[in-house]
């Protein structure tokens, strides 16, 4: 007798399947004397769509809404109907005596199996795999400890009923939203509130008055002092008379330290990285979007093996992983950091709770590096970056804090007091992982560090220079898509309500969307038109703003997310029948609804041009996407769109600002912002000639990844749906 393991990917199929020693093929599965090991693609089944229910669902009717289904009904989903076969054809194989789930270890990964052993009728026994890395020994060491799968099934309920409350106010609200208004407008817990937390952040902006402020700096023994309010101990004064008055005093006069105060300090390491930490120093360093930093790291932890499981909100590490800290050191003490890990491997390692603490790792600890040996050649110049930050962060935090001296200096003139502010350094620590690399310090805007001169208490200084210093308070600054995510993890200042185990689950469940979904959801409110980048920063589109306006008022709060996660919560521990909370749910759905159907709001397509649509003659609409500017018609069921111009990597050689690729005429033309315009192959030729190197296929490869923002849907979720759509008004 055989078991079945089912895993997630064909990739990690194959690493099990090559531990396991399962090398015979066979069409979707691979198998060994002991194992067959097959996989999903993703999800292979899913909940179905509301025409599987009921025919008079295929048009899109605020009579027949809300859709409240008696049971929630699985279907295969096409596009992998045939890997699901296969799958289903293992289950059923009378030598097959057990199943081993081997999906990602959470509650979507348990979601994945479980929907398919649900509708193929499976009723073998379960056992799972609990992993957090691919490499040969976290496989080995996994299946010697296989945990009773049935312990698993109070998440499988979790995940359901999250699948189900999602469909349920997901789908009703979107329908509802597009029936009424005319318009494809979706809504949902997460995309809302999100949308929701970049109006406020603009309507912060445009409130925003503007303050003059004033400081005073002076300079005197090789040393620059800055004014210090006595009472409010700050470095301004929005009352600029009192300093032009104490600087006329100060002109050639003399200044005396009162007080010179040394303290040591130390600075830990900061802590490990969990994925969303990381998409956002990923975004702020190299700029990568939080959707290619999750796939880097998906190869990286998939194909190259050499970093942990990515979609983990933990930044810290159990005591179980400790044992295996020197063989990871080993692993991935290659080139630059030969050295850096030489020295660790050379004496005992000290661990501490900063970031060794069971308590604190959830499904998965931090991601860190493998004991898988690194060949860093066969890494993308991405991958390489990505992996440097995780390994640098992981060196960093075994080695000694960082060491200084802090001096403080005081001094007096006129009756008036000065301060100066240095640091001496003792010890590197844990710095030397970054080199030369900056590495950001704690500093007041009007108190900056300098190197000191060595001076006494009761020295007296000449003031040799008088200077009022000018400001303007600042705006908030808006949004990019790494402060984004920061405020999606923690969005406890846009709460409306003051319930602190609200405020302590969105804390405990890492806030609006997961780490694996956030990304996506960012990704998909760029899609969908409801978000534009411009530079880094992310504005709101009309379309968005509109959609604030009508849609129901409790979609737009982080609550919702909160008080959902804790019932869902509730239901992983076993604490709270799924059941009474899919009840609740279809009470907040017929509410959500009925808000929608009495609306009294109007939306309106504002960024309408006068080009008729070639399909169906409409008018398109001019809209932006992430990284281009596009002509789509307003007519859901024609979906035609044509792309008017690409932002490229390519500089103008004037300027040498970021030039947009525009694909109309004959041939396509680089046009920058300064008025400076190139044909294609006119670039080509001047790329060549400037030593660029630039081939035929570097430029079909270039436009290739230029295309792919192009074939990406303009629609939603429910594209499919919504362009077969047919509306009775």
């Amino acid at each position: 007798m055989k078991a079945l393991v089912i895993a997630e990917k064909p990739s990690v199929a194959r690493d099990i399947a090559r531990v396991l020693r399962c090398s015979q093929k066979s069409g979707g599965c691979l198998e060994g004397s002991d194992y067959v090991v097959t996989w999903a693609l993703g999800h292979l089944v899913t909940l179905a769509d509301p025409e599987e229910y009921d025919k008079k669902y295929q048009q899109w009717s605020m009579e027949t809404l809300p859709m409240l289904p008696k049971e929630m009904k699985l279907v295969v989903i096409r596009q992998t109907s045939k890997q699901y076969q296969t799958v289903k054809a293992q289950l059923f194989r009378k030598d097959i005596r057990e199943v081993i789930i081997a999906t990602d270890a959470g509650r979507e990964g348990e979601l994945v199996a479980r929907w398919i052993l649900e509708k193929a009728g499976c009723k073998k026994p379960l056992k799972r795999l609990w992993i957090s890395s691919v490499t040969d020994r976290a496989i080995k060491e996994g299946f010697a400890n296989l945990k009773n799968g049935r312990d698993y099934e109070n998440l499988y309920k979790a995940a359901a009923a999250r699948a189900t409350a999602d469909w349920l106010v997901g789908i009703n609200g979107t329908r509802a939203m597009t029936c009424k208004y005319n318009a494809q407008l979706s809504c949902g817990r997460v995309q809302t509130p999100t949308l929701a937390m970049i109006a406020q952040r603009e309507e912060e902006i445009r409130s925003f008055v503007g303050k003059e402020y004033y400081g005073l700096t002076l300079w005197g023994g090789g040393v620059k002092w800055t004014w210090q309010e006595e009472k409010s101990r700050g470095y301004r004064t929005f009352f600029p008379e009192k300093l032009q008055a104490l600087a006329g005093k100060l002109s050639n006069g003399s200044l005396f330290v009162e007080k010179i105060e040394k303290k040591q300090k130390k600075a830990a390491a900061p802590g490990l990285y969990d994925l969303t930490t990381l998409q956002r120093e990923a975004s702020q360093k190299y700029g990568f979007s939080p959707k290619e930093t999750l796939n880097i790291m998906q190869r990286l932890y998939e194909n190259h093996k050499v970093l942990t499981y990515p979609r983990t909100d933990s930044r810290y590490i159990g005591q179980d992983v400790v044992p295996t800290l020197k063989e990871r050191l080993k692993a991935c003490g290659v080139g630059p950091y030969k050295s850096l890990a030489g020295r660790l491997l050379r004496t005992p390692l000290s661990v501490n709770k900063s970031f060794v603490d069971d308590k604190k790792v959830s499904d998965h600890h931090a991601i860190i590096p493998t004991e898988q040996f690194v060949q860093m050649e066969h890494m993308t110049n991405e991958e390489r970056k990505i992996y440097d930050m995780v390994v640098r962060r992981f060196l960093s935090v075994l080695y000694p804090p960082f060491v200084y001296e802090q001096v403080t200096m005081t001094a007096r003139a006129k009756d008036a007091s000065f301060v100066a502010r240095g640091k001496v350094l003792l010890a590197l620590g844990w710095k030397e992982c970054y080199g030369q690399e900056e590495v950001e310090e704690e500093e007041t805007e009007d108190l900056r560090e300098q190197t000191l001169p060595g001076l006494s208490e009761k020295d007296c200084l000449q003031i040799e220079r008088v200077e009022i210093t000018k400001g303007r308070t600042k705006p908030p600054a808006r949004f990019t898509e790494a402060t984004l995510l920061a405020a999606m993890e923690n969005p406890l200042k846009y709460l409306t309500s003051k319930d602190v185990a609200i405020a302590k689950t969105l804390g405990e469940t890492g806030g609006l969307g997961t780490v694996a979904t956030r990304a996506d959801i960012i990704e998909k409110l760029f899609h969908t038109f409801l978000m534009e980048k411009r530079g880094n920063e992310i504005y709101l589109t009309s379309k968005a703003k509109q959609l604030l306006e009508l849609v129901p008022e409790d979609l737009k709060k982080p609550e919702l997310t909160a008080q959902w996660e804790m019932k869902l919560s509730g239901i992983a521990r076993g604490n709270l029948p799924g059941e009474q909370f899919l009840q609740e749910i279809e009470v907040y759905t017929k509410e959500i609804v009925q808000e929608i159907r009495t609306g009294s709001g109007q939306f309106r397509h504002d960024n309408m041009t006068n080009k008729p649509c070639p399909n169906c003659g409409k008018k398109l609409l001019s809209v932006n996407g992430k990284n281009s500017k596009m002509l789509v018609c307003q007519d859901r069921e024609c979906g035609y769109r044509e792309t008017v111009s690409r932002t490229t990597n390519a500089r103008c050689p004037k300027c040498h600002k970021r030039m947009e690729l525009y694909v109309k005429g004959k041939e396509e033309t680089f046009i920058c912002a300064c008025g400076y315009k190139e044909k294609l192959s006119a670039f080509q030729a001047r790329r060549a000639k400037e030593g660029a190197g630039v081939s035929k296929r570097d430029v079909q490869n270039y436009m290739k990844k230029q295309n792919k923002e192009a074939k990406e849907p303009v629609n939603n979720a429910f594209a499919q749906a919504l362009a077969n759509m047919k509306i009775d008004n």
